[in-house]
């Protein structure tokens, strides 16, 4: 039996689903009409002539057809490569929504539930303290966990794992356990994660971060596989996304494209490659929350997957049920501490994907519809699942810091049109 959490999520899943079915009714005319297809091409033409952005693709599918497709300026302005349907991106972040639709195929398959704990798993965790500060000597204080996490927490990043910040007690001790290393196997990730207390109890703060990665690992020793085959053979290969790989071979660097950052005077520059990186040379390690490059089209199949209920081109990866289960918000409002999470709307947190639950406050927060689900990418990329109004979109540039241009809001503003308040 799954525990009564589980069971208000379902229930709050299938409510969700019926309002949506009903909203889907009453919502036949096309979204991505043309004046929304010219909106987009002025705002995307526009950010790269102003300089904002090198180099910007898109593509929106509505009602079981592209209805929009747009690429502008350069992939690399060094080598001359102009952006183009088949440019190859780094998708950071979006692997993480992959990695859950991994996860949850173990879940169908029964040989998982969500609220597992974590250390049935990973036993390396179990009993890891909880960091509460330094005393006046230097050293690190902590107590027991109030309760242990589990797998439910991971995919909605409760779990208690540090994330990097300004704290220096456990900054120092991760640090040193050399957590994120290339080098070190997925399977070694347990004994990194070991070596240092966790941040935060469990199931009280939403704060982002590697627990996607303790997810992958959970997916290589339940299957019995590497991580990263697993994951081809039931999401990559099934759905054809043959060109969503880690690392991108040598006969593609010409589509692969470069990445760009706004130096202090806000003009943009080409970002150097590390000829060490995930993406470039084949490393130990396969994290499940990031490291994944793909192409427009390869990530629009995954999507388009998701947008149908978990089929595509009669392959089916999913049940409707588990989509659903994805796609429902699990976090309770009794967490209120949840980072940046807030900047994204007026959402929650399903499997790895925000959710939208209210509709936007404001004309400033980002456009979407009530049981919407998305995410992003550090290097700017986005993507959302429209369920109501049957439509997906992917945006692909390669922009540090992360969106600093309003590019997101803009984006989601030419698709949807302008701002109307909710009555």
């Amino acid at each position: 039996m799954h525990s009564s959490l589980f069971s208000l999520a379902i229930l709050s899943s299938l409510m969700l689903s019926l309002q949506s079915c009903g909203q889907q009714e009453a919502s036949s005319q096309l979204i991505l009409d043309e004046a929304a297809t010219t909106r987009i091409d002025t705002l995307l033409r526009g950010m790269v002539q102003s300089g904002k952005l090198a180099g910007a693709s898109a593509i929106v599918w509505e009602k079981g057809a592209e209805r929009y497709f747009g690429a502008f300026g350069m992939a690399d302005r060094d080598a001359n490569i102009e952006m183009s349907r088949n440019t190859i991106a780094r998708i950071y972040s979006m692997t993480k929504p992959i990695t859950g639709v991994a996860l949850m195929k173990l879940w169908e398959d029964g040989a998982l539930k969500l609220d597992d704990l974590v250390e049935w798993y990973v036993p390396e965790l179990a009993g890891l303290q909880v960091y509460t500060g330094v005393d006046s000597d230097g050293n690190i204080t902590t107590e027991p966990q109030r309760r242990r996490m589990t797998i439910r927490d991971l995919t909605r990043n409760t779990a208690g794992f540090y994330n990097g910040g300004d704290d220096p007690g456990i900054g120092a001790l991760w640090e040193k356990a050399g957590i994120r290393d290339f080098d070190k196997p997925l399977s070694d990730f347990g004994n990194q994660l070991a070596r240092a207390p966790l941040f935060y109890q469990p199931g009280e703060k939403w704060i982002y971060g590697i627990a996607v990665d303790v997810e992958a690992l959970i997916i290589e020793r339940v299957s019995g596989k590497p991580f990263y085959e697993f994951v081809r053979e039931t999401v990559l290969d099934p759905l054809g996304m043959n060109e969503t790989r880690y690392v991108v071979p040598e006969s593609d660097r010409n589509r692969f494209m470069a990445e760009y950052e706004t130096d202090d005077n806000g003009m943009l520059q080409q970002r150097q490659q590390d000829p060490n990186s995930l993406n470039l040379t084949r490393r130990a390690l396969t994290p499940g929350a990031y490291g994944l490059t793909s192409t427009l089209d390869d990530y629009l199949r995954f999507t388009r997957m998701l947008l149908n209920g978990g089929e595509l081109d009669g392959v089916r990866i999913l049940a409707p049920y588990t989509v659903r289960i994805i796609s429902t918000s699990n976090l309770s409002d009794s967490v209120t501490d949840r980072s940046w999470l807030p900047g994204k709307g007026e959402v929650g947190f399903g499997i790895n994907v925000a959710v939208r639950v209210r509709p936007p406050a404001s004309a400033e927060e980002n456009p979407g519809t009530v049981g919407e689900f998305f995410w992003d990418g550090a290097a700017s990329t986005l993507f959302w699942v429209d369920p109501v109004n049957d439509l997906t979109a992917v945006l692909f540039v390669q922009l540090f810091p992360f969106d600093q241009i309003g590019l997101h809001h803009g984006f989601r503003r030419a698709v949807y049109g302008p701002y109307t308040p909710v009555e």
